[in-house]
């Protein structure tokens, strides 16, 4: 098996090592599972070497061509697919300044799910050390969706400019909050390209010592509380520790209008990205597929592999929600009615919500002539769901019918479709029967998985079998 007349990286082997290079696993991993599936070093029919040979090959032709690649491969994309949109600048060297891409999915995700969005160039995924933009919001399932994505060749005023310019040409129209963190280049271009959206900070850890966390938490990521009221407690805080003089606090004190929940309690669904776990789920998600060494055209793959894993994510997510039903904890009627409105993860949080709508201290109004609701904690202005709180006084109202007015369309069940159909895409280069091909492929598997598990038991039949493929295909 050492010798090089028995060593073929063949189209199976090619076909694997991409594969799996897309879920960020090396040529050495690829061999190691190929060994494991194919029962043994031997029956691979290459070794470790040829692995890392290929890879390192791929990647030599790549070479100084890995952004001319990575731009033909979206543009022809963009010229293949409907509604499919990509852009990209270059520098005055040469050199790739920036792309930006969005395909047909983002963009019914953000016409869903726009209104709030969050980007974050902190990822550098590849190995010129360009940094990776995504853009995120919130989908019906409370979950992180991708609306759009980007890598930049700086970081710049005026590269974020024509970012954010090329994204809002290719979505219409701007996000009401857009959420970034403290860079003084993304604060500038947004006041210039986006003068109308309102501005958020994420927030940072303010502090480890416990008490002081715990008790600047408590002010800083509640939004049932005045501003008033949060800058009284402020000073009262750094009172208490001695940090009246601390310069970094002044300075976050001084932005608090950009990033403290109490100052955003008038904005609509403000409060679905203003955690700093948001950005730590996102950090954690493309990680999990990219690479800093990798060439851009295989961070592209990385990236695809991440939108795919999303978008079987968010099917998932709808397959539970329309196919099976939710346990009911009480007889109240809007529970049930909520199990039917809401997609699952929403319809858990509503009915944690009345199971715990008890009697408290919070102003609760409500006008049954036209079924008109407030409550003095501002969850339903800030999340777009109905607290604890309503709940109780429509309880003791004894409504029979869940608020209209009150349900949003981006927590049903029908915010989206309940499949996308998927356009037909031909790399370039590839026989105008590639998808045909691809598909024929996927059924010879499938087929041959199928026959394997009726014969397994059976040796004679299963020898049999493995008798008329070589004696049919054999070359």
């Amino acid at each position: 098996m050492f010798l090089p007349a028995a060593r073929r990286v063949d189209h199976v082997k090619e076909s694997a090592i991409q594969a799996l290079a897309g879920i960020n696993l090396g040529p050495v991993r690829a061999f190691h599972i190929l060994k494991s599936l194919m029962g043994g070093y031997a029956e691979v029919g290459a070794i470790k070497a040829d692995f890392k040979n290929y890879k390192k090959d791929l990647n030599k032709y790549i070479g100084e061509y890995d952004a001319d690649m990575i731009v033909q491969l979206i543009l022809n994309k963009k010229k293949h697919l409907p509604n499919f949109t990509c852009e990209y600048t270059v520098k005055e060297d040469g050199t790739l300044g920036g792309l930006f891409w969005a395909d047909d999915v983002s963009k019914t995700n953000y016409m869903m799910f726009g209104d709030v969005v969050g980007f974050d160039a902190t990822y550098r995924s590849n190995k010129y050390d360009m940094v990776f933009v995504p853009f995120t919001s919130i989908d019906n399932y409370n979950r992180n969706v991708t609306l759009g994505a980007a890598i930049l060749g700086s970081e710049t005023a005026n590269a974020y400019r024509w970012l954010l310019r090329t994204y809002i040409n290719a979505f219409s129209n701007p996000p009401q909050v857009i959420v970034t963190d403290q860079d003084a280049a993304i604060k500038r271009a947004i006041l210039d390209v986006l003068p109308n959206s309102r501005h958020s900070y994420v927030g940072s850890v303010l502090c480890n010592t416990t008490d002081f966390k715990k008790r600047m938490c408590d002010i800083v990521w509640i939004d049932s509380i005045t501003p008033d009221e949060f800058e009284k407690q402020w000073d009262i805080i750094l009172s208490a520790f001695g940090l009246s003089n601390h310069s970094w606090l002044h300075e976050i004190y001084y932005l608090r209008k950009d990033w403290i929940l109490a100052y955003y309690q008038d904005e609509k669904l403000s409060g679905l990205m203003r955690t700093t776990s948001r950005c730590e789920i996102e950090n954690h998600f493309f990680n999990q597929f990219c690479n800093p060494t990798s060439t851009l055209v295989e961070f592209y793959g990385h990236f695809e592999s991440a939108m795919e894993a999303q978008r079987y994510e968010h099917r998932k997510n709808d397959h539970d929600t329309r196919y099976t039903e939710p346990e009911l904890w009480s007889a109240f009627v809007l529970e049930k009615q909520a199990a039917q409105i809401f997609t699952r993860t929403i319809f858990l949080d509503q009915q944690l919500e009345i199971d715990d709508a008890l009697n408290n201290s919070l102003s609760v109004m409500i006008r049954i002539e036209d079924m008109t609701l407030s409550c003095s904690c501002n969850r339903f202005e800030q999340f777009g769901l109905i607290c604890r709180h309503i709940f109780y006084v429509l309880r003791v109202s004894d409504i029979k019918e869940y608020p209209k007015k009150y349900v949003l369309r981006r927590w049903t069940r029908d915010a989206v479709p309940n499949s996308s159909l998927r356009s037909e895409f031909i790399p370039e280069g590839c026989d105008k029967n590639w998808y045909e091909v691809q598909a024929i492929i996927r059924d010879i598997k499938a087929t041959n998985d199928y026959i394997i598990n009726i014969l397994v038991t059976n040796k004679d039949e299963l020898s049999g079998y493995c008798d008329y493929l070589k004696s049919n295909y054999e070359r």
